[in-house]
């Protein structure tokens, strides 16, 4: 998630769930060519297993770009075509790349061509397209899905994996280009988990991931009855005890014991320490740990301590020794 899946979000979130497959906000194919590869694409070794999400449309810089991602040591690649912000859409990337399949089908070809991880694709059950054609319904239109939206979703999945893709991640909305807001993009389109189980059977041979809507443990595990894997957003953001449970329940013979919120906040706090010596500030790691409390007594001092302490420059990780009295 852009913003907020940094590597401090990560460090944080791999204290709930060792199995946990970890994935990086995306990042540009152009700025991993042309930036500071060091801090776009630094990460703890901690952080593992952990993939490299990348936007772009440019089949040589993407290639270019996921050879880096592997060389530091990311363990996928991952090409997002779900991600429906208007920002993204005008640098020709995201879920605007789902009405170009033979464009995403050379991306994929080119990263397998220099890469032994997997490749893989994020990707939406449709697009409705509002910035070439305005006179669109576009809330009318995310409601109904039928055979030629299947058929060209299929489409688009077919000519990916016949370039190598090697797993899709299938977030179970429709994606609104011009007309709803990214967080309405969440919410408007309904879930249509019939139309990703369908796609599903269509190409049981590669690994494949359903997002969306996915908020505790039983409905997660109603979908691993027909797909691979689950990818969860916000709500591991916000109530990163989900990843804890969820570990218990798939993985209950690796004998793991859920963390406390006492030895989640030891680990973090050695973790800033650490991080405040080469220059980093205490709030760009406390922000991602507000939802650490989330549901519990004192959850509302919690986040305000943190949100509200760790504003001055020079905050130090006393800040956290001082929230530990509040657990």
């Amino acid at each position: 998630m852009m913003d907020w899946t940094d590597r401090h979000c990560r460090r944080y979130l791999r204290c709930f769930s060792p199995r946990a497959l970890l994935y990086t906000e995306m990042v540009t194919a152009a700025a991993v060519v042309r930036g500071n590869r060091a801090r776009l694409l630094g990460f703890s070794p901690v952080e593992q297993p952990v993939a490299l999400q990348l936007g772009g449309s440019d089949p040589q810089q993407l290639a270019e770009a996921a050879r880096y991602g592997q060389d530091v040591g990311y363990t996928e690649i991952n090409l997002n075509c779900g991600c429906p912000s208007d920002r993204v859409s005008s640098g020709a990337f995201g879920a605007c790349l789902m009405e170009q399949p033979a464009v995403v089908a050379d991306c994929v070809a080119a990263m397998r061509a220099v890469v032994s991880v997997p490749v893989t694709v994020k990707m939406r059950i449709g697009v409705i397209n509002r910035h070439r054609d305005k006179t669109i319904d576009a809330r009318g239109a995310v409601k109904t899905f039928d055979e030629a939206d299947f058929a060209a979703l299929h489409a688009f999945t077919a000519a990916i994996v016949a370039a190598g893709c090697q797993g899709v991640i299938v977030h179970a909305r429709k994606a609104i280009l011009g007309g709803l807001s990214p967080a309405d993009n969440r919410s408007v389109p309904p879930l249509r988990f019939d139309v990703a189980q369908r796609l599903r059977q269509c190409f049981a041979h590669i690994p494949f991931a359903v997002n969306g809507g996915i908020c505790d443990v039983d409905t997660a595990l109603q979908a691993l009855q027909w797909c691979d894997s689950v990818m969860i957003g916000r709500e591991a953001y916000h109530r990163p005890w989900l990843l804890a449970e969820l570990q218990a329940r798939c993985y209950p013979d690796d004998l793991v014991v859920a963390p406390q919120a006492t030895q989640v906040l030891e680990q973090m706090t050695g973790y800033a320490a650490e991080q405040l010596q080469q220059g980093e500030r205490l709030s760009s790691i406390t922000r991602h740990m507000l939802g650490l409390l989330t549901h519990t007594a004192g959850a509302r001092d919690w986040r305000r301590l943190l949100s509200e302490g760790a504003r001055g420059r020079d905050t130090g990780v006393e800040l956290l020794q001082q929230a530990a009295a509040l657990l």
